[in-house]
């Protein structure tokens, strides 16, 4: 079972930083998940929300502030919000995959797929990259612009016919909160019509190990990588 590790080893570190990065990577875990915003100066930078405030204690709206402005923030520990071109240094040299979640479902990013593709291709990461958005039209604009690199949709809740949801556009995965999976048949529908999920938030037993014994689950994301790998070695 694969384990991406949500916004670096949140469960420990502050998310989303260079700290929790470096500390997943300490995991082994096979993938980090990571969510990117588009700043007014037209860089790309490594935060959840639109808004500072939850993760800086400073009120301010990414899309409103430069990359300098963000850099002076204190994002936990003392880390800064890293951009996206510091966190592809931290990690070119390892084996690690990148899941990164366009954060555009909000706020209508001009040009984000175009500037992330950019910055992958610096780094030669084609190979190592997997896109995630909740604006499904940008994932589809992701697969016309890069068709090498998988991609995923990301729902909050079971949805209808989701083989040929995703073979309509050569999506490869569907990325389904844990809840989703224990709602009606969709879990069973994309075990019997071969839909891979890569299940997200999974920290807790229950879970952890229901997630894992669907046979359509290709990975789990979770914000505690360690404790995930030893509940499922128990399995």
């Amino acid at each position: 079972m694969k384990l991406f590790a949500h916004r670096g080893y949140s469960a420990k570190y502050p998310e989303n930083t260079l700290l929790a990065f470096q500390k997943a990577l300490e995991t082994g875990c096979y993938g980090i998940e990571l969510d990117v915003h588009l700043t007014g100066d037209g860089q790309v930078v490594v935060i959840h929300d639109e808004d500072t405030f939850r993760t800086t204690g400073v009120r301010g709206k990414i899309k409103d502030m430069t990359a300098a402005d963000l850099s002076g923030l204190d994002a936990g520990l003392g880390e800064a919000i890293p951009t996206l071109d510091a966190y592809f240094a931290l990690v070119k040299d390892s084996p690690v995959v990148t899941n990164i979640e366009l954060k555009n479902n909000v706020n209508a990013y001009d040009g984000m797929e175009e500037t992330v593709l950019e910055l992958i291709d610096r780094y030669g990461l084609r190979g190592r990259i997997l896109f995630s958005s909740f604006n499904h039209d940008s994932i589809r604009k992701c697969k016309r612009l890069a068709p090498d690199i998988p991609c995923g949709f990301l729902i909050g809740a079971p949805m209808d016919n989701p083989a040929a949801y995703v073979a309509a556009d050569k999506v490869e995965f569907i990325h389904p909160h844990f809840a989703a999976l224990l709602e009606g048949p969709f879990a069973e529908e994309c075990a019997a019509e071969g839909v891979p999920l890569n299940v997200w938030t999974v920290d807790t037993f229950d879970s952890i190990t229901r997630s894992a014994r669907f046979p359509s689950t290709h990975a789990l994301i979770t914000n505690a990588p360690l404790s995930c790998a030893a509940i499922l070695a128990r399995m």
